[in-house]
């Protein structure tokens, strides 16, 4: 009986003190959209050639043996989630990794896999 109290006890107190710790629930529905993003192995592809080296669509349909329509449908939905955004030069847009923090979730979450 001692040890229910104890278990009671505890859980309350974990529950105090996660309370004010709770992201909003926008902000953890925007976190769980990220991750599905992640749950595609084409968009992972481009991530991965993405983090070497800036590419234009061609470059990544060829790397990826893949068709430039798939590519840029793909490209899109990694802008939508910004996780990759673009510059033009010329007339060839320039993809690329939209932040270090993209490069990190990529690299650990890769690094996770692999152990």
């Amino acid at each position: 009986m001692n040890n229910t109290k104890n278990h009671t006890h505890m859980h309350e107190s974990g529950i105090e003190h996660f309370s004010g710790e709770m992201p909003q629930e926008e902000t953890l529905q925007s976190l769980a959209n990220l991750f599905k993003v992640f749950g595609d192995s084409t968009r992972v592809k481009i991530l991965f050639v993405l983090a070497k080296s800036d590419m234009c669509v061609y470059h990544i349909a060829e790397t990826l043996d893949m068709t430039i329509s798939a590519i840029s449908h793909q490209l899109s939905v990694l802008k939508k989630a910004n996780l990759v955004t673009s510059q033009r030069q010329g007339k060839t847009i320039y993809y690329s990794l939209a932040d270090e923090h993209v490069r990190l979730i990529f690299e650990q979450g890769l690094d996770h896999v692999c152990e």
